[in-house]
């Protein structure tokens, strides 16, 4: 009876299981399309999902926007915007190859047991447009970040502002985040990279950054020099180019001549001294070479003065010939100087006296520091120069009131010991500035080439680069401009004048001098010798 019973078992279960096949083989047959179990294209399943099924669940998945954030703000990014498209074509290609490599009844036992005995995986193939996902990142920067704003020290406010910090986009960091999330099948949210920046700090650099934003509205060269002279620290602008020495270089002339002078100017050397600081004239500059020759000889005062500016370490400073004089054929009317010699950049420099903003900046840095009782001057002439007659020569230089440059930076109670020049295509001033908040020099050239400079176009340039100098020094109480103020009045039939409480005080360039009356520019007397430049 036992006997029976586990027949007929054996019976029922082979008739069920055969049953249970032939009905899974039915199922099987009536879904030939669609992908067996275990097949996934692009990290997605698609079993039991047609062809068209599994390819809209694919663009739905991947054409989904992208959350962009920047910061706590985000944007919907379009995957079809950045050129994302989906290689489908490939990809069910690749699909139906590793299914027909795949024996029948393996895949009709991994559809009864719905277990994959091979499984089919086939990787995301996308592309997209890598210009167009920087243009969009970009764009998102560009309307969300918020960049660094450095000190403004030519404001018109009532401060100077000293910057405030800010943050950028990276832009390159944030294309991978972006990329990676557009090939994500979730999770498809990025937080662009940003990165916090600090104001840059109040320092030279960023003074001379300021003074070549002002220079590049200016269709010509530029060479400044400025000097802390607590610190020590300076900056220049193409400060060691070879520039006409024009009156300025009489600065070197007023040091020549306290050098020769043992017991102080007598009086009409202090009237020489004052026509040639204030007046800038020529006549008064050519007697004090002859003070710094002790004959009446001004090629010789102008050969001490070259000689003792290469003492100095001042190699590009150089008088050939003085102001107003013939250059005679018997001696030399140029020196050749590492900042003549150079190839890359030229001012058309007067051959017979040059010298750089560096320099002269130097220069004036040594007659500060000498006034001090320190400094080169004082260690390279002991003796024969002293702080007294230093600070003289500072004294001398502020009663210098021509000139719509340096002083016009800054307020008018600041003392300002400088000497202007000009020719007709440079415009120049050096000078000691003795500001409230710290003690600097500052040298300014403008070069055009051409005919002639404009000094509706210099001036203001010049004016503002003392401007950005006198706040850097002054940043608690900066020099603000009132553009109706009568000293920024130019006249406009003589741009080399000044409005001063009503008085019109006119200058024209230190090579033009004008002249007194019956007195000639190149001072000579009479002697017997041709070799002493009479």
């Amino acid at each position: 009876m036992l006997a029976l019973v586990r027949k007929w078992l054996l019976i029922l279960l082979f008739v069920s299981v055969t049953g249970y096949l032939l009905f899974q083989a039915y199922r099987y047959r009536l879904n030939p399309d669609h992908f067996p179990v275990g097949t996934t294209i692009g990290d997605i399943n698609v079993t039991g999902l047609t062809v068209d099924e599994a390819r809209d669940e694919l663009v739905d998945v991947y054409h989904a926007p992208v959350y962009v954030y920047h910061r706590n703000d985000h944007v919907e990014l379009n995957p079809e915007d950045v050129g994302f498209v989906l290689d489908l074509d490939s990809m069910f290609n690749q699909v139906q190859q590793e299914l027909s490599d795949q024996e029948a009844w393996m895949k009709f036992l991994s559809f009864v047991i719905e277990r994959p005995l091979r499984p089919v995986k086939v990787p995301l193939l996308a592309s997209h447009d890598n210009q167009a996902l920087n243009a969009m990142i970009s764009s998102i920067a560009g309307f969300l970040d918020e960049p660094v704003r450095p000190a403004q020290m030519l404001s018109q406010e009532a401060a100077v502002h000293e910057g405030t910090a800010g943050y950028v986009t990276d832009v390159e960091a944030s294309m991978q985040l972006t990329e990676a999330a557009l090939y994500r099948l979730d999770d498809r949210v990025v937080q662009l990279t940003i990165v916090e920046e600090e104001p840059p700090e109040m320092n030279m650099v960023l003074l001379k950054e300021t003074i070549q934003t002002k220079l590049q509205s200016f269709n010509g060269m530029g060479s400044v020099f400025v000097m802390d002279l607590e610190t020590g620290e300076e900056i220049g602008i193409n400060s060691d180019v070879a520039m006409s020495g024009l009156s300025i270089l009489k600065i070197a002339i007023f040091v020549e001549a306290y050098r020769a002078i043992d017991a102080g100017p007598n009086a009409d050397q202090q009237q020489i001294f004052l026509d040639t600081a204030a007046r800038s004239s020529n006549y008064g500059a050519n007697l004090l070479l002859h003070v710094v020759a002790g004959e009446n000889n001004t090629y010789r005062g102008a050969d001490i003065l070259t000689e003792s500016m290469q003492k100095l370490g001042l190699e590009n400073t150089f008088m050939a010939v003085p102001y107003d004089a013939p250059a005679p054929a018997y001696r030399p009317t140029t020196y050749v100087t590492p900042a003549n010699s150079r190839t890359d950049i030229s001012t058309q420099p007067d051959e017979t006296m040059q010298s750089t903003a560096e320099e002269i900046g130097t220069l004036l840095a040594m007659i500060y520091h000498c006034s001090k009782g320190g400094g080169a001057l004082l260690a390279v002439y002991p003796g024969e120069i002293t702080p007294d007659e230093c600070q003289a020569i500072i004294d001398l230089m502020v009663l210098n009131e021509e000139g719509n440059l340096i002083r016009f930076g800054v307020p008018d109670d600041t003392p300002v010991s400088h000497k202007h020049g000009w020719a007709q295509a440079t415009h120049a001033d050096a000078g000691i500035v003795l500001s409230p908040g710290g003690d600097f020099v500052i040298v300014e050239y403008l070069y055009q080439p051409g005919p002639w400079l404009v000094a509706d176009e210099s001036f203001p340039i010049l004016r503002e680069i003392a401007r950005a100098a006198y706040n850097y020094f002054n940043m608690d109480e900066p020099y603000i401009i009132d553009i109706t103020d009568s000293r920024d009045q130019i006249e406009p039939n003589n741009p080399f004048s000044e409005n001063l409480d009503g008085d019109q005080s006119t200058f024209v360039p230190a090579e033009e001098e004008r002249l007194e009356e019956g007195i000639e520019a190149f001072p000579v007397q009479e002697s017997s010798s041709v070799e002493d430049g009479s």
